[in-house]
């Protein structure tokens, strides 16, 4: 059965974090969750923030990436037993959790650095210069597909905090500093960014 998305959205609530089964070529092959026996040929699924259509299940969620998809994201630097954060396509009978994710891959960002406290985690990133008119002070971002909050954009840094359920139930929580990060900025900064800019 061939399952049709129309409009395919996310909201950037992981549902699970796999690990890469294994990479020859454009076939990613990823852990399928234990839990889930419903997968359907040709659903889409958010890995690592990255909307891909699983082409097969049989030794786990295999799906054919682009080589333009591995140039323009993070997943080029995936390695067999990496994990990944993975979110299936929001149905319309679902409740909308996060902020609104396409899936598509903006910018590669990268860790700066991470600070633990007592009752989170500091992460900055930084999405160079040219993504700063997207980071507003507690507006939404997307980082390897986990919906996460803006604090203190500067330059084309930004700050989040993670909260313990979080970190542990993402793969935040294995990233380093200068981990290579997919980001997606929040789409109706960029629809504003566009009607602005063919505004006489």
């Amino acid at each position: 059965m061939i399952a049709v998305r129309i409009g395919t959205m996310f909201t950037g609530l992981v549902q699970a974090c796999e690990r890469i089964v294994s990479r020859d070529g454009a076939r990613l092959v990823v852990s399928a969750p234990v839990d889930v026996e419903d997968w359907q040929i040709g659903e889409s699924v958010a890995v690592n923030g990255v909307c891909l259509t699983v082409v097969d299940f049989a030794q786990g969620l295999a799906f054919d990436v682009s080589e333009e998809t591995y140039e323009r994201s993070a997943l080029e630097s995936l390695e067999t037993g990496d994990r990944v954060n993975l979110e299936r396509a929001m149905r319309p009978m679902d409740r909308f959790g996060g902020h609104i994710v396409q899936g598509h891959v903006d910018c590669v960002g990268s860790v700066v650095s991470i600070q633990q406290l007592e009752g989170s985690w500091i992460f900055r990133f930084d999405v160079g210069v040219d993504g700063d008119k997207y980071l507003i002070d507690k507006g939404s971002i997307t980082v390897n597909g986990v919906s996460l909050t803006v604090v203190h954009p500067d330059g084309g840094q930004f700050d989040v905090a993670v909260i313990p359920h979080t970190y542990a139930e993402t793969c935040l929580s294995e990233l380093k500093h200068g981990d290579a990060v997919n980001i997606e900025f929040d789409v109706l900064a960029k629809h504003v960014e566009k009607l602005l800019s063919v505004r006489p």
